[in-house]
């Protein structure tokens, strides 16, 4: 006897599902975007950036003064 499909259950449950789904992505979103970690991770790349730009200006600014002296 072959089994008998219910479309309409399966309409209702797949719904429901989804229902479910979205009402739960807003804090489980909210708590993985906020979490302290990525504010350090962005404050800790920040530092990294600025200390790169600072060793370029002052190797910059050294070679400047090297060709000043000699020139």
């Amino acid at each position: 006897m072959p089994h008998r499909t219910r479309p309409l259950t399966g309409l209702l449950l797949f719904t429901g599902i989804n229902a479910v789904l979205v009402q739960t992505i807003t804090p489980v979103y909210d708590f993985v975007c906020f979490l302290p970690y990525w504010e350090r991770r962005r404050e800790r790349i920040r530092k990294e950036r600025e200390a790169v730009a600072a060793s370029i200006n002052s190797a910059t600014s050294a070679q400047e003064a090297t060709q000043a002296s000699v020139g």
